[in-house]
């Protein structure tokens, strides 16, 4: 596995297949139909075997042709955009990457942030438009236990089920300094980008739309700064501009997945060598440390050695450990 949802062993129809057993099911029946319709389609694989092994996966075909259809593309008219508009499909996926960028896992990084030192300094890799750089500006909601009110009233309410003996705060946490870094960052004052946000989305899943527009206001009323860049050589850079004042995070979601293996052992030794409290919110396969849980759950661990909690992808829920 190299890149995210794309496995290199299996073939493209298999890739495929596999995100609608896994990856779609019981989250958005329109991908989990179409991408099993794809798997058999020989318009639609012939087209996927003209691109490049890493701008094949589910996520970012689904969102090109959404992003060119105006709406989510069905079988038919993924079918009709390959065979009559393909040098414009294929523009948009090499133009773009899967950068889905969902403001409530938020809700699954407060807890693992309130229990450190405040004044945060928070340095986001991978953080796309930055919108999982504000979890103090967001309020949050868990079932059975107070509001947690943020710093702006206007920004959206997460909610989210807490299982186990999840250390929920009464307040955000105080944050004094804030960055991101990204290979190519989004930005929220543009309407474009902020419309491929959209169309990463998967049809179907109640109230992530409204969110992430509720997200991208709140993120425009005071932007957080994304830096363009790699995060296996730039990283030490942007961390040393963070006050020495603060407790600095080094945190990330769903991005351990677009490095190889050699990648990702050197991006823990340079997070690692920060004097720095480093999350990692990804799915178990692409990290050193494993629990039981489901394929389809992220865990969060803190300095790659201790796992904190199981996760959704998109922030519905946690399963507290320690």
């Amino acid at each position: 596995m190299s890149m995210a949802g794309h496995d290199l062993s299996l073939s493209i129809g298999e890739n495929y297949l596999a995100f609608s057993r896994h990856a779609a099911r019981g989250r958005s029946r329109a991908y989990e139909v179409l991408a099993a319709e794809v798997a058999t389609d020989p318009v639609v694989l012939g087209f996927l075997a003209s691109l490049p092994a890493a701008k094949r996966q589910p996520n970012l075909v689904f969102a090109a042709a959404w992003y060119l259809l105006g709406h989510p593309p069905d079988i038919g008219s993924l079918r009709a955009a390959v065979t009559g508009r393909g040098p414009e499909l294929t523009a948009v996926i090499q133009a773009r990457r899967t950068q889905t960028n969902e403001p409530a896992r938020c809700a699954c990084l407060l807890p693992a942030l309130a229990q450190l030192p405040a004044p945060l300094a928070l340095l986001e890799v991978g953080a796309s438009a930055g919108l999982t750089l504000l979890p103090d500006r967001y309020s949050y909601a868990y079932p059975g236990h107070p509001l947690i009110a943020g710093t702006d009233p206007r920004a959206p309410v997460l909610r989210c089920a807490a299982r186990g003996p999840v250390p929920l705060p009464r307040h955000v946490p105080e944050v004094c300094w804030r960055a991101g870094l990204d290979l190519n960052p989004l930005d929220v004052a543009s309407d474009a980008d902020m419309r491929w946000l959209e169309c990463l989305l998967w049809p179907g899943e109640t109230g992530r739309q409204r969110r992430l527009a509720d997200a991208i206001a709140a993120a425009r009323r005071d932007p957080p700064p994304v830096h363009r860049g790699d995060l296996l050589t730039d990283l030490p850079a942007l961390a040393r501009q963070a006050p020495p004042e603060a407790t600095l995070v080094i945190y990330h979601s769903a991005v351990l997945g677009y490095l190889s293996e050699a990648g990702r052992h050197q991006f823990a030794a340079t997070a690692g060598g920060l004097a720095a409290v480093w999350l990692a919110n990804e799915p178990a396969a692409t990290l050193d440390l494993a629990v039981t849980g489901s394929d389809a759950a992220f865990q969060l661990v803190r300095d790659g050695r201790e796992v904190l909690a199981i996760t959704d992808p998109h922030g519905t829920w946690l399963r507290w450990l320690s």
